[in-house]
């Protein structure tokens, strides 16, 4: 079932995404070559603790951490380590989802290491952003959640890339992941219409490769290209209003 927010809820819900998107801006100068993963986490869960938060993925389904770092062929869900130390010409995804007063923003941005890649790489960042803001557009009373993801795959499938197929957006609000799932590719039938107070994320996976991908058997989350090419993430997550949309990850 989709829960429309309430006023109440969906004020919190502002207060959430303010913080995610605050926590994500703190993080960037950090970003670096020969700094580790597992520092990124560290800084990530102090600045959360000391503004008096909590951070969604630590402990959730067991997960070990307080963000996700995804690295390079890296798709999603990376667990931060010290053995990941950051090189110049890397792409990494970090996923940020702080809980704020029991709701829960959800934010991701891949950055550049050194801010210069492979032209490849770059234009595969460029793309992804792109991507989710075509599907962000789509998003007001009266379309249908698969508009999103038509419309992500109208404009990555003629460039080549693979659009992740076994993971989407989701609802969020008190709990982590909730309806509706929010795909980016193209549906083969008609999802939900979109109402206001629903508040879900878009957030595009997208890979230089094919779309598939490999799910870590060993850590259990750690989810990879399937031939080891680069992989992007952008995340937002955003509110449905009575004339279009509102984006609660912004600062």
């Amino acid at each position: 079932m989709i829960y429309i927010k309430n006023k109440s809820e969906i004020e919190k819900m502002r207060k959430a995404g303010k913080f995610a998107a605050e926590l994500l801006v703190y993080l960037e100068p950090f970003v670096k070559a020969g700094v580790t993963t597992l520092e990124l986490n560290d800084l990530a869960e102090a600045f959360t603790k000391k503004n008096g938060h909590r951070s969604a993925p630590l402990g959730y389904k067991g997960f070990p951490k307080s963000i996700c770092s995804s690295i390079n062929h890296v798709v999603c869900h990376g667990i931060p380590k010290k053995e990941d130390v950051l090189a110049n010409g890397d792409i990494v995804n970090l996923d940020v989802s702080p809980i704020v007063d029991g709701y829960i923003g959800d934010t991701s941005k891949t950055f550049i290491v050194g801010g210069k890649s492979s032209p490849e790489a770059e234009k595969l960042v460029f793309d992804t952003e792109k991507a989710m803001w075509v599907g962000i557009e789509q998003i007001k009373p009266g379309n249908r959640i698969d508009d999103i993801g038509n419309a992500i795959d109208d404009f990555l499938t003629p460039l080549g890339y693979g659009i992740v197929r076994d993971l989407m957006g989701h609802g969020v609000g008190r709990n982590f992941h909730e309806e509706p799932q929010v795909p980016h590719f193209r549906s083969p039938r008609k999802l939900a219409k979109i109402e206001a107070g629903m508040i879900f994320t878009v957030e595009p996976m997208v890979n230089l490769g094919t779309w598939e991908v490999n799910f870590d058997k060993s850590d259990k989350w750690t989810v990879r290209t399937k031939d080891g090419k680069l992989s992007a993430q952008f995340e937002h997550t955003i509110l449905v209003t009575d004339k279009g949309y509102e984006i609660l990850t912004k600062v």
